[in-house]
């Protein structure tokens, strides 16, 4: 597909309206003697680089934002696009609606990027996901599920554990106090999960050790690893989990978030390398993605691997960990857009 122009549709969700900025006359403070002044870059949105990023390529790309109104959808139908590129995350806010999102796209027959609803429904059900796992013999933490007085065990669980929503994504619901050590502790986070978010609490044995994350790009047959990254969570105030919670990865005035990032993972062996990126094709393709995912893995301190989640259609922002490894990789960040693309279209010729 390489050459071909296509009018490409940046599709992506705004369900309420973005508060408008407020500005304050603050005076400026006094400039010392020889200081210059600090230039600081605009930080763009994923769409932004996304868009740009298909310019460069000789494409014709457009926004196109489905606002959680009936009449969006409508729109959507109507945009006469060659190729979706498909950067929602939920539908109307709700973030399980991501997977309608892709099914109304089939039945429009419009080509677009990343996973499917299957793979959305398979993925984002992080129990399902485990289960997957399970039948095609790759190792997750072993786990529970309690929803409303019911609970579905698939093993038995021993303590510490990890207590999360079985269908958020981005670190939703996961905070220091998602690991418990007690049964008085477990059933307080289960209760809180139910209430907050009105879901069934996934409850599965807390791994420690190293959090790796595996980009991939490609279909099933041809899908293929980047280089691993992983986000080093050794740094972390004492007492405080190795968990990539909500503080870690979104809250930038907490110590937390300061005191962690991602880095490529420059220490691991070759065997270690070659068995964590065997095992998150294995995650990959067990749960259908397509195009680009990422595979959230632990090395425990015995040096076991455990598939943790799945991720379709993982951010694409060039300050993200799928950029930074498709940048080890040796690809420009218009050149992995354009990886995309290709993917996308050639699924679809």
């Amino acid at each position: 597909m390489a050459g071909t122009k296509l009018k490409v549709t940046v599709l992506y969700d705004l369900w309420e309206e973005e508060p408008a900025a407020v500005e304050e006359e603050v005076p400026p403070p006094r400039k010392r003697t020889g200081q210059k002044k600090r230039k600081t870059k605009p930080v763009k949105h994923d769409r932004e680089e996304v868009f740009e990023a298909l310019e460069k390529l000789g494409h014709e790309p457009s926004y196109y934002v489905l606002n959680g109104r009936t009449q969006s959808l409508v729109g959507l139908a109507k945009c006469g696009a060659d190729l979706i590129f498909n950067l929602t995350e939920s539908y109307a806010g709700d973030n399980t609606k991501e997977m309608q999102v892709t099914a109304f796209l089939d039945m429009l027959d419009i080509p677009y990027t990343g996973s499917g609803p299957h793979a959305n429904i398979l993925a984002q059900d992080k129990s399902i996901a485990k289960k997957m796992f399970a039948f095609h013999g790759i190792q997750s933490p072993y786990f529970a599920t309690a929803y409303r007085g019911t609970i579905d065990h698939a093993h038995d669980i021993s303590f510490p554990l990890i207590v999360k929503p079985t269908s958020e994504d981005g670190s939703i619901g996961i905070d220091a106090a998602a690991v418990v050590n007690s049964v008085k502790e477990l059933m307080e986070r289960v209760s809180y999960i139910q209430t907050e978010f009105n879901s069934p609490a996934l409850i599965e044995e807390y791994i420690e050790g190293r959090e790796i994350y595996a980009a991939i790009l490609g279909n099933y047959e041809n899908a293929y690893p980047l280089p691993l990254v992983e986000l080093d969570l050794s740094k972390l105030p004492k007492g405080m989990p190795r968990i990539a919670s909500q503080e870690v990865k979104f809250e930038k005035d907490t110590e937390a978030y300061k005191l962690t990032k991602s880095a490529i993972a420059e220490d691991l062996d070759e065997e270690t390398v070659t068995k964590l990126s065997e095992i998150a094709i294995k995650a990959y393709r067990a749960v259908r993605l397509r195009d680009y995912g990422r595979i959230d893995m632990r090395i425990s301190n015995k040096g076991e691997v455990y598939v943790i989640e799945a991720n379709p259609n993982p951010w694409l922002s060039s300050a993200q960990e799928f950029f930074m490894a498709a940048k080890r990789s040796g690809l420009s960040y218009t050149q992995m857009i354009g990886e995309i693309v290709d993917l996308a279209m050639a699924r679809n010729a």
